[in-house]
């Protein structure tokens, strides 16, 4: 939990430079509803079920369940935004859904535990409303603006699970790295472009990431999926290359 309070306030000290840089420091008082929504499900329950979802699983896990957002989000958007099911989106919705459930219960030296399943499915969910607050908010206020006040509500809220402790400057050094690249390049960048891609498009699209972090968490600390872990993988880039290939929808 202290790791998920770290990356809110140092990746808060990003978007405020920013913010406060462009002069993008404005907030409508009838959106504050909506921002504090956001900012308890965005960074609260987001952040922290994400690393309790580490922590039980390990990272490969923690990354592919939260892949589970696209179907949220295709749920979501379709109320949301009346977003259409064509039968591509669902095709990749579905190859989406066999790729996780093969990650999850594929076996290898990581394993899909209770308490990692319920975590990352919680995470996933919660990282599911970020593509539709995305779209409501696209249009109102820049990232910078946006994150200038979601995140530092957001550690508000996580600091009474927070225990505190001493930390090596390598420790420092990847907890900036999670601020500045994880979360304010990525944010910065996905809120770009979100104004340009349906909701659900988008979270597809973004599921190369559980793919990538396999592979790094392989290389770095030894995680391994068995080969329906890994085949699950490749159902999930296929359904990103589905969506970005597809002209029809977006």
């Amino acid at each position: 939990m202290e790791v998920a309070f770290w990356r809110a306030v140092l990746a808060w000290g990003f978007f405020g430079v920013h913010a406060l840089a462009t002069r993008a420091v404005r907030l409508r008082l009838h959106d504050l509803p909506m921002v504090l929504l956001f900012a308890i499900t965005g960074v609260t329950l987001f952040y922290g079920s994400y690393q309790m979802a580490i922590r039980a699983g390990g990272a490969a896990v923690a990354a592919v369940l939260l892949y589970t957002a696209p179907a949220w989000v295709a749920v979501l958007a379709r109320f949301a935004f009346r977003e259409l099911f064509t039968p591509t989106k669902i095709l990749a919705l579905a190859l989406t859904l066999v790729g996780v459930v093969c990650v999850a219960w594929g076996g290898g030296t990581v394993q899909g535990t209770l308490p990692a399943l319920a975590f990352g499915l919680s995470a996933g969910f919660c990282y599911s409303l970020y593509y539709i607050f995305g779209k409501f908010f696209s249009t109102r206020y820049t990232s910078p603006n946006l994150f200038f006040y979601l995140l530092p509500i957001g550690a508000l809220t996580l600091l009474p699970w927070v225990e505190f402790t001493a930390k090596s400057p390598t420790a420092w050094g990847a907890l900036f790295c999670i601020a500045a690249l994880s979360t304010y390049g990525a944010y910065f960048c996905y809120y770009k472009g979100v104004r340009y891609l349906e909701a659900s498009r988008a979270a597809i699209a973004a599921t190369l990431e559980p793919v990538i972090a396999a592979v790094v968490a392989f290389f770095w600390w030894g995680e391994a999926f068995s080969f329906t872990g890994y085949a699950g993988s490749a159902m999930i880039l296929a359904a990103v290359l589905l969506m970005v290939l597809d002209r029809r929808v977006g």
